[in-house]
């Protein structure tokens, strides 16, 4: 090749490689959040240093908790491959074995309300992320972050109470190496649907030592180092997971709640009476002034017309609420399991309204 053609494709191909650089760069760039901070960044701001309260005695479990370690034994813990749990046990608690790797619940939990107390290393040694590490993963995969962070500097997702590269402690609330740290977590799964697709995010709450730093955070996705990964389809229940970080951190007082699904109304639920039209003289005919309750002092409810309705107003609420009528007589609220039934004498004059709702009712009294 012609030492003038050879230039020309070496040229050629660097200008190439050159915009597949930069369409590969501008790619990164897109797929970045810039709402967020880089993880594991030293520039982002540490959380201000709060100091709790003493230590309290471990309280004991509610009596509907699973015990995670009652202090004499790892029964309920194995390996990732299945066997034993190698770590050490001694004098109420548990102990890292550094070296020997995770362990991690036989049992799998979902949503869980947990508990766990656990100490660093004292005297500390090491400094940053290499100082009293180790880490709790909800269902194997979502990281509470457990550091050695009392006067000690690394970056801020990573401290202590850090949901781990996602979202610092809103509060330094350490306590000194070798002292009991206290975590009580309320931990709620992702959801996905029957095609793996992401319905709803995970969340966490996070109590240390009694002070709030984390107020039920969104999860974007498992958490990692180096890497935001994104979601992955995974089961309803996973298993719990401490971390062997090379230190021999300690846990005790190892419980969690399994929290139920709130039940929601079934197909069968009774549906609400249909609404009638009522003539606006029906209606103004319910219209006045009723009085509540037995007190002489008490201020009287006001039943009156607006937009076609009868509108219900109490002299403790700011806004009067809408009446739908399911009868001449009879009255509901629509987004409420309230009912209105209005009173009347022998000659068809209204005399009153029985007010229920929940498991009350309450006789309101029409003022002439």
């Amino acid at each position: 090749m012609p030492a003038r053609s050879f230039r020309f494709a070496c040229l050629g191909l660097i200008v190439i490689a050159g915009l597949f650089a930069f369409l590969a760069a501008a790619e990164v760039r897109d797929t970045m959040t810039h709402s967020r901070w880089l993880q594991h960044d030293k520039e982002r701001p540490k959380p201000p240093v709060v100091e709790p309260a003493a230590s309290p005695a471990g309280a004991p479990a509610p009596k509907d908790a699973v015990i995670l370690f009652d202090g004499t034994n790892l029964d309920v813990w194995r390996t990732p491959e299945g066997g034993p749990a190698p770590w050490k046990v001694a004098e109420g608690f548990m102990e890292v074995a550094p070296g020997t790797g995770p362990i991690e619940t036989k049992a799998k939990f979902g949503d869980v309300q947990l508990h766990v107390e656990w100490a660093s290393p004292s005297p500390p040694v090491g400094k940053g992320q290499d100082r009293g590490n180790s880490g709790i993963f909800l269902m194997g995969l979502y990281e509470l972050q457990v550091l050695d962070s009392y006067r000690a500097d690394t970056y801020a997702d990573g401290q202590a109470g850090a949901i781990y590269g996602q979202y610092p402690p809103l509060a330094n609330a350490s306590r000194p190496p070798g002292e009991w740290q206290m975590y009580d977590v309320a931990f709620r799964r992702p959801r996905f649907d029957k095609d793996g697709k992401l319905l709803e995010p995970a969340r966490i709450t996070l109590v240390h030592n009694g002070i709030l730093i984390q107020n039920n955070e969104e999860l974007w996705g498992g958490t990692n180092w180096l890497e935001s990964a994104p979601y992955e389809a995974h089961g309803d229940r996973g298993r719990i997971e401490l971390q062997d970080h090379g230190h021999p951190v300690r846990f005790r007082n190892f419980w969690v709640r399994e929290l139920p699904e709130r039940p929601a109304p079934g197909a069968d639920y009774p549906a609400r009476p249909q609404t009638v039209s009522l003539a606006a003289a029906e209606l103004d005919s319910l219209t006045g002034q009723y009085a509540m309750g037995r007190r002489k002092d008490a201020k009287p409810a006001t039943i009156s017309r607006g937009d076609g309705h009868l509108l219900f107003k109490m002299a403790s609420r700011p806004r009067p609420l809408v009446m739908l009528p399911i009868s001449p007589s009879e009255f509901v609220l629509p987004h409420t399991d309230a009912r209105f039934t209005f009173q009347r004498d022998d000659q068809g004059r209204v005399t009153g309204v029985l007010f229920r709702v929940g498991d009350g009712e309450q006789l309101l009294t029409k003022i002439p």
